[in-house]
């Protein structure tokens, strides 16, 4: 199926020079569209590959129209990737309309269950008393809703979802194929080389417009909740300890590791493989490298990086705390070094 450039710009806005009748058979990218294709070119630094593409069409910011328009037609825009990317919604919309909402009679669902209107409920779905699931909401083959637990309205929890007991997931939400929210944290008492039990009697708690990747896992807070704000959008394979609170629309990439209690705030990212160790609080806008480890708390927005090679406790921590003097110790290296230069050059007196 295809699309005009016309029907895109009428849908999506942009200003379009050129035929408004040619056909868009695919999204692609810009090293690899081919004819028939829409790509896109953000920034000015990929500008030589607007000659070396073979799409019939591209999407640019205004610094590049006229680059663009000498080869083919183009759709001009302020902000190609945030174009792009709606674009990538309405082209799914068009192409995957969704189907009618029904209830699958193999599903399982307690008499005690609110279901709003244009809910869709897949085969072998079970959904315990209790549980309210909004309007338009829809629910993959196999998923479990626990007791009193609540979907809002809109949201996609995809096939082999867990939704535990009182956990509750806001509207327009995603949750990819695997994730379990509301599984028991992590948390024993040591008695006599033994481990007694916490029980975890508190929820989670998603706000609107989250997304959650394939297989990551929010545990349940011991007595208060675990938090997630509006607009979180958390990777695959991410395991959030209990009573984690993340703030609204930050983001970690694939298999990082947020420890019990960990505050983070609002428009935080955190890169793949990183770890944030419980009970610390890193403050808004601030970004940690990939596979870094998070020792302390951050109570300024910023970049962050931390990375040190594994050693016995004793020997890490002096070394550790060796490395913060390197730079100052550099300073007066140099400093030396200038000296002795200087001395070296003074002329002797006759």
């Amino acid at each position: 199926m295809s699309r005009s450039l016309g029907s895109i710009v009428e849908a999506l806005g942009g200003q379009l020079q050129g035929d408004a009748h040619a056909l868009i058979q695919r999204l692609a990218p810009l090293s690899t569209a081919g004819t028939h294709d829409l790509a896109f070119v953000a920034q000015a630094r990929y500008a030589s590959q607007i000659e070396t593409t073979r799409a019939s069409a591209l999407i640019v910011p205004p610094a590049l129209q006229s680059v663009a328009a000498l080869r083919g037609a183009c759709i001009v825009t302020d902000d190609p990737y945030l174009y792009f990317a709606r674009l990538t919604q309405w082209w799914r919309a068009q192409h995957e309309p969704r189907p009618e909402p029904r209830i699958d009679p193999l599903a399982s669902i307690h008499p005690d269950v609110f279901i709003g209107e244009g809910v869709d409920i897949a085969a072998f779905v079970t959904v315990g008393p209790g549980a309210r699931i909004g309007a338009g909401a829809r629910l993959g083959s196999h998923t479990v809703i626990g007791a009193g637990a609540v979907v809002g309205a809109q949201s996609l929890l995809h096939p082999r979802v867990t939704l535990g007991e009182r956990c509750s997931v806001g509207e327009r939400c995603v949750l990819h194929p695997g994730v379990v929210i509301g599984a028991d944290g992590f948390g024993f008492a040591p008695h006599k080389g033994l481990w007694v039990k916490i029980e975890q009697l508190g929820a989670v708690r998603i706000g609107n417009d989250v997304e959650i990747g394939a297989n990551t896992c929010i545990d349940r807070g011991a007595l208060d909740d675990t938090v997630i704000e509006d607009g979180v959008k958390l990777d695959n394979l991410i395991q959030i300890g209990h009573n984690v609170h993340i703030g609204a629309h930050s983001a970690m990439a694939g298999c990082v590791g947020v420890a019990g209690s960990a505050t983070i705030g609002a428009h935080c990212t955190v890169g793949g493989g990183a770890v944030v160790l419980g009970h610390l609080t890193l403050a808004d806008g601030v970004n940690i490298s990939a596979a870094s480890v998070v020792t302390r708390s951050i109570s300024r927005p910023g970049h962050y990086t931390g990375m040190f090679p594994i050693d016995d406790n004793a020997s890490w921590e002096k070394n550790a705390a060796s490395l913060k003097q390197l730079n100052r110790l550099r300073e007066r290296l140099k400093a030396v070094e200038q000296a002795i230069e200087q001395a070296t050059q003074v002329t002797p007196k006759p």
